[in-house]
């Protein structure tokens, strides 16, 4: 029998084992996340619950239910048997019987059934993976607004501090008859004009947080977190495999399903037989006996033929393929103009953050100083301050194009499910 000291001994080296592996989970998972294959976590889990909550959710959820029920019912035996009792007096004679009739799937109809079912399953599960990565493309997009949005909020109100200060320093410098009251006026004016644009930047990010709630964005999400730019990888320059594309699954499972309903509508041509057991008694009079038959019924398509259901279904299943051409076509298009777009916004952002001129703080700096000193009047100072702000302003709207250009990137690649968070999510 063990020791309490060996037990003691081996639960600490369990747990050891056990810290370990989740050291290097958590280890694993920080290393994604700095080479760009994976989304911090803290947007991962906020992404996750919106997914959870929001109302597409149930509806892919409702979907793939009813294709599993679907498929299921396609499978089932398309006939019942049939019972029948019949009981008949004429005078003295009598005759009683009872049967049982089934009637007969010899052409294949269940299978046929089954297999049109089944790739409609296909569909359904390829039809989620589209519905979770656009809302994971949506999700992420309006993050990147929201985010930009305040970024713009915050040099719009450096902007309103920087003006606001100038404007009361050129009151001071036209009371000591440094300057002209153009001058003045000059700076009054520009303090009035950065209000306006201020309050059109606080609309701005109303609007973008309201686009992100309809998704099921928090606003504390973007305050939260920080964007990572800096560590985006490199788009690659191989095309990205068309057929593991949740968009070329639906059109090709769709295809598929509609050519397996050809072979449903032509099987459905093929008369099913009928055929039943009866038995029972009949008295004659003084006289009777037992009886025993069977009876064999087909159905004669004479009237209605059926054919115009295949020619239905052959005509939609040929739409159906070339749907899945074009599909296919515009796939490897936009897989090649959308690693294009993400190089050349990742391009000029990096070319943006390595200019010296879009240090904000500095250039203003440097601009009021040289008012100061009368190198700059306040026409240049005002016009080189707006230059520098605006490219501030410009330099987030171009992170968040950024960002909108690499979740366009890994959705064409088909990675932005895993990237997301959302891969194992039904």
């Amino acid at each position: 029998m063990p020791s309490f000291r060996s037990t003691r001994q081996c639960t600490v080296a369990c747990l050891a084992v056990a810290i370990c592996f989740s050291n290097v989970a958590q280890g694993a998972s920080s290393s994604a996340e700095r080479d760009g294959s994976l989304a911090p976590l803290a947007l991962r889990s906020a992404l996750q619950a919106a997914w959870q909550q929001h109302p597409r959710f149930r509806v892919t959820e409702a979907e793939l239910s009813a294709a599993n029920a679907r498929r299921d019912a396609a499978g089932q035996p398309l006939y019942n048997p049939e019972l029948e009792f019949n009981s008949n007096k004429e005078g003295p004679d009598r005759t009683s019987t009872a049967g049982v009739s089934l009637t007969l799937d010899l052409s294949g109809k269940r299978r046929a059934r089954s297999e049109a079912a089944e790739s409609r399953v296909d569909q359904a599960v390829a039809e989620a993976r589209v519905r979770r990565r656009e809302f994971a493309r949506q999700w992420f997009n309006g993050w990147a607004d929201l985010l930009t949005a305040t970024q713009r909020v915050g040099i719009g109100e450096r902007r309103m501090a920087l003006v606001t200060r100038f404007a009361t320093l050129a009151d001071k410098q036209y009371s000591a008859d440094d300057i002209s009251g153009l001058e003045r006026d000059l700076a009054a004016l520009a303090r009035d004009e950065a209000q306006v644009q201020q309050s059109q930047l606080e609309s701005e990010r109303s609007d973008a947080e309201a686009r992100f709630r309809a998704v099921g964005g928090a606003g504390d999400t973007v305050t939260a977190t920080v964007l990572p730019t800096d560590t985006l990888p490199e788009p690659t320059a191989t095309a990205a495999d068309i057929e593991q594309l949740p968009d070329w699954q639906v059109a090709h499972a769709a295809a598929s399903a509609a050519e397996r309903e050809v072979v449903v509508a032509r099987r459905n041509r093929i008369a099913d037989p009928t055929l039943g057991v009866n038995g029972g008694r009949i008295d004659y009079g003084s006289f009777s006996d037992n009886v025993i038959g069977v009876t064999l019924r087909v159905p004669l398509f004479v009237r209605n033929s059926y054919g115009a259901e295949v020619i239905a279904a052959q005509a939609k299943a040929d739409a159906a393929e070339a749907e899945s051409e074009r599909v296919t076509l515009e796939l490897s298009t936009e897989n090649r103009r959308v690693i294009e777009s993400y190089a050349i916004s990742r391009t000029a952002w990096d070319r943006w953050q390595s200019s010296r001129g879009t240090d904000v703080d500095r250039r203003a700096d440097l601009l009021e100083r040289l008012w100061r000193e009368g190198e700059l009047s306040t026409a240049d100072y005002l016009l080189q301050l707006k230059q520098t702000l605006d490219t501030a302003l410009a330099g987030a709207e171009l992170e968040a194009r950024v960002w909108r250009n690499y979740t366009d990137y890994l959705a064409a690649i088909g990675q932005l499910e895993r990237w997301s968070g959302l891969e194992a999510t039904p």
